[in-house]
C-alpha cells in the first residue's frame, strides 16, 4: 500500500487574506489536485468546485492575481458563440479572499447581435476537514449534511461553521454536495453576472485576520536593478493578506508563517518577518513583541516545553498530531532560539524609533527573556545555550533548521542531542549585549529591585563568557580554513557539517574580523552559493541533496539574514553575489518567493527549481526583499539623533528609496 503523499504546491494558484485561503489549478479550476479547496482557519470547507455554462464546461484563456486576495479568470464559451473566428462571449470570474470568507463573481459577457438564454450550473464538493491532516495526504472526503435554504447551504465540521450564500440560484443537494442552477438571459451586446459567496466562523479560533490598517510604510524605490523594486513591492502586498491577531490581543498585529501550512502565530517567523520590516516603521514589531509577551512562559511544563521566560514556538487551534510520533500542543514552546530574538528585535525596534513608553513596558518580559536564557536555556551550565525535546513527543530538532535529519555530521550520520546551535550561541550574545543596553537606558525607576548598571554589567559579562566558550568549542581546523560547527552535540563534539547556519554568525559581535573573514569565505565558495541563494549545506557534505528541507536546498530568509551579516562586516562582494542570486531567484519566481527552493546550481539549471511543497507567500521569504533592500543600502539607524546612516553596495549607489521611517519621521535615502 503506498504511504499517504503531502500534496503540491509548486503548480497551484492561491489568493488569501488570513484567515482565509484557495487553492486551485493555475487556471482558476478547483478539485483536481489534493490541494485544492477553500480554507478558513486550517478547515477546508470545499474541496472542489465545477461550473458549466449552457452544460459545458468553459476554455480557460488567461489568469491574473493583482493582489494576494484576488484572482482574475477568463475563459470562452465558445459553445454559445458565433460561427466566426474571433471569441464573442466569454466567462469572466472575479474571485476573492476576505477575513471572513471567500466570493466569486461570475460575468458572461456577450458582443454578439443577438441575445443568449442559457442556464449557469455551480457543483460544489463540501467538506471539514483539518488542514494538517490534508497535510498528511489524509484527504478523505468528510461525509457532510448541509442545510439548505432558499438560497443558502450551511453546515459545519471542525470547530468551523460555514454558510454559502447563493442568491437567484436553486439549490438542490448531490451526494458530495450541492449544486446551484439559475436561468441566464444575456442580452445583445450585453453581460448578466451571478455571485456566490462563503462566510465562516471559527468557534475554537485562536487567532484571527487582522482589521487594522497595514502597520508599515510602502516605499518608493528606484533602483539600478528594477528586480528589487519588483519584489519589494509584491512581498508587501504579500504580507498585507498574512497579517493576524490573536484571540488574546486582538488589537495587535503579526505575521502568519506562510500558506498554506503556517497560517498562525511562529515565533521565530514572526519576529524574524517584524525584524527584516523595521526600515518601514515599528508599528509590526510593537504588536508583534507584545503578542509573545502576552504569551511569555511562567512555569516548567515538559509536555509543551513551557520554561519562565521562554518565548513560545506556535500557536494551533488543536493539537498537531504528525504521523512519525509527533504530537504539538496548541500553545508549544519547543524552539531554542526564539527568545534571545525576541531581545533582539525588542532592542533594533528601539533603534529604529519605537517610543521609549513602549520599550519601557517590556522591560518585565525582556528580564525575562534574558534569565531564560542563563537559567533555562543552559540546560547543563557549559555557559551554552542547548535543547533537547523532554516531553518523547516534541520536535527533535528545535532551531530554524526543525527537521528530524538537519542537524548532521559531514559523513550524513545524524548528531546525538542535546544539541548547542552555532547561531543559537550568536542570537544570545547579541541579546545579552543589547539588553544590557536597553536595562541601562530604561531600567532605572521601573520598580524593579536590582540596580540598571549592575543588571546591564552582569549580562555583558555573561555574554563574554559566552562568546569565549563558543571559540573555545565550536572551531573546526580544515586545510581550507577554520570554520564553527553547525553544533555541539550531546558529547561536545563539534558537528562538522558545513551549512547556512554560519551566515547567522555574522554582524552578531560574536566573531573577530579575521573570523568573519574565514565564514564570508565559505559562504561565497560554490560549495555553497548556488547562484539562487545560500545553500543550506554544503555540496561536499554526504547528507547533501538539492531538494533536501534543510539539507541542501536554498532558504530565502537563511540567506537575507547572511547578506545583512556579511554587508555589516564589510564583505561587500559576497553579500552582492548573494543579492544577485535571490534577486535572481525572485524573478524566476515572478517575485512570490516561496518558503524554500532547490539548491541546483544556478549555471546548470537556468531557472530556480521549485520545492514542490513550500509554503508560498511566506512571511520572512516575502520580508527578505526588505532585508536585501536594508542590505544594499547598508541601513544603520540612530532614532535618538533622527538620521539613518548609509553606505550602499558596490552596484547600489544609485539606489534611492523613498518613504523609510524612523520613528514617526518619513526619511529619503540617496
Amino acid at each position: 500500500m503506498t504511504a499517504p503523499l503531502q500534496p503540491l504546491l509548486h503548480d497551484a494558484l492561491a489568493v488569501l487574506r488570513a484567515p482565509t485561503q484557495v487553492w486551485s489549478g493555475v487556471d482558476g479550476s478547483i478539485g483536481s489536485s489534493a490541494i485544492h479547496g477553500v480554507y478558513f482557519s486550517d478547515v477546508r470547507l470545499v474541496r472542489g468546485v465545477r461550473v458549466r455554462i449552457g452544460g459545458a464546461d468553459a476554455e480557460p484563456l488567461s489568469t491574473a492575481s493583482p493582489t494576494a486576495d484576488r484572482a482574475l479568470l477568463h475563459s470562452l464559451l465558445r459553445h454559445l458563440d458565433d460561427p466566426t473566428p474571433d471569441p464573442g462571449v466569454r466567462l469572466e470570474v472575479d474571485r476573492r479572499a476576505t477575513a471572513a470568507g471567500w466570493s466569486e463573481r461570475l460575468t458572461i459577457v456577450n458582443r454578439r447581435d443577438v441575445a443568449i438564454d442559457t442556464e449557469i450550473e455551480i457543483e460544489l464538493d463540501l467538506d471539514a476537514r483539518s488542514l494538517d491532516e490534508i497535510k498528511q495526504g489524509l484527504g478523505e472526503p468528510v461525509g457532510i449534511e448541509p442545510e439548505l435554504g432558499a438560497g443558502a447551504v450551511t453546515w459545519e465540521g471542525e470547530g468551523v461553521s460555514a454558510r454559502l450564500l447563493a442568491e437567484g440560484f436553486e439549490v438542490e443537494r448531490t451526494p458530495t454536495g450541492v449544486r446551484l442552477r439559475a436561468a441566464l438571459a444575456v442580452p445583445a451586446r450585453g453581460s448578466v453576472a451571478r455571485a456566490i459567496g462563503l462566510e465562516a466562523h471559527d468557534s475554537i479560533g485562536v487567532v484571527g485576520g487582522a482589521a487594522q490598517p497595514v502597520p508599515w510604510s510602502t516605499p518608493r524605490i528606484d533602483a539600478p536593478d528594477s528586480r528589487l523594486t519588483r519584489w519589494v513591492e509584491r512581498s508587501l502586498a504579500d504580507l498585507d493578506c498574512l497579517r493576524m491577531t490573536t484571540a488574546q490581543h486582538p488589537d495587535r498585529q503579526f505575521l502568519a508563517a506562510g500558506a498554506p501550512w503556517f497560517f498562525t502565530l511562529f515565533g521565530r517567523d514572526s519576529l524574524w518577518a517584524a525584524r527584516f520590516l523595521l526600515p518601514l516603521g515599528t508599528d509590526l514589531a510593537r504588536d508583534t513583541l507584545h503578542v509573545l509577551a502576552g504569551l511569555q512562559g511562567t512555569a516548567i511544563v515538559d509536555d509543551t516545553a513551557e520554561e519562565p521566560g521562554k518565548i513560545m514556538h506556535e500557536l494551533r487551534r488543536q493539537t498537531l498530531v504528525i504521523d512519525d510520533g509527533t504530537s504539538l500542543p496548541p500553545l508549544y514552546y519547543g524552539t531554542v532560539d526564539a527568545t534571545a530574538l525576541w531581545v533582539c528585535l525588542l532592542h533594533d525596534a528601539w533603534r529604529w524609533g519605537m517610543a521609549d513608553d513602549e520599550v519601557r513596558a517590556l522591560l518585565p518580559a525582556l528580564r525575562g527573556a534574558l534569565a531564560w536564557m542563563r537559567d533555562h536555556g543552559d540546560a547543563d551550565g557549559d555557559g551554552l545555550l542547548e535543547y533537547v525535546d523532554r516531553s518523547g513527543h516534541g520536535l527533535a530538532n528545535q532551531g530554524w533548521k526543525d527537521s528530524g535529519d538537519s542537524v548532521q555530521w559531514r559523513d550524513g550520520s545524524l548528531a546525538e542531542g542535546p544539541i548547542a546551535l552555532c547561531e543559537v550561541q550568536a542570537y544570545a550574545y547579541e541579546a545579552a549585549v543589547h539588553g544590557a543596553e536597553l536595562l541601562e537606558t530604561f531600567g532605572a525607576g521601573d520598580g524593579a529591585d536590582a540596580d540598571p548598571a549592575t543588571e546591564a554589567a552582569d549580562w555583558r559579562a555573561w555574554a563574554e563568557r559566552l562568546k569565549t566558550r563558543f571559540h573555545e568549542s565550536f572551531w573546526i581546523d580544515d586545510p581550507a580554513g577554520a570554520y564553527p560547527a553547525i553544533a555541539l552535540d550531546a558529547a561536545k563534539r563539534t558537528v562538522d557539517t558545513v551549512t547556512s547556519n554560519l551566515g547567522h554568525l555574522l554582524g552578531t559581535g560574536l566573531l573577530d574580523a579575521e573570523q568573519s573573514e574565514l565564514v564570508a569565505r565559505r559562504l561565497g565558495s560554490p560549495a555553497m552559493s548556488s547562484g539562487f541563494g545560500l545553500r543550506t549545506m554544503s555540496t561536499e557534505s554526504s547528507g547533501y541533496w538539492p531538494l533536501s528541507y534543510h539539507g541542501g536546498s536554498v532558504w530565502t530568509h537563511d540567506t537575507a539574514i547572511a547578506v545583512l551579516g556579511l554587508a555589516r562586516d564589510g564583505h561587500d562582494a559576497v553579500a552582492a553575489e548573494l543579492i544577485d542570486g535571490l534577486l535572481a531567484a525572485a524573478e524566476g519566481f515572478d517575485y512570490r518567493v516561496p518558503e524554500l527552493h532547490s539548491g541546483d546550481a544556478r549555471a546548470e539549471v537556468g531557472a530556480p527549481v521549485p520545492y514542490p511543497a513550500a509554503c508560498r507567500p511566506q512571511a520572512w521569504s516575502a520580508a527578505s526583499a526588505v532585508a536585501v533592500l536594508s542590505a544594499a543600502l547598508r541601513l544603520s539607524p540612530d532614532a535618538r539623533g533622527g538620521a539613518i546612516a548609509h553606505a550602499p553596495l558596490p552596484g547600489f549607489e544609485g539606489l534611492r528609496v523613498a518613504g523609510l521611517r524612523l520613528g514617526a519621521a518619513a526619511h529619503d535615502i540617496g
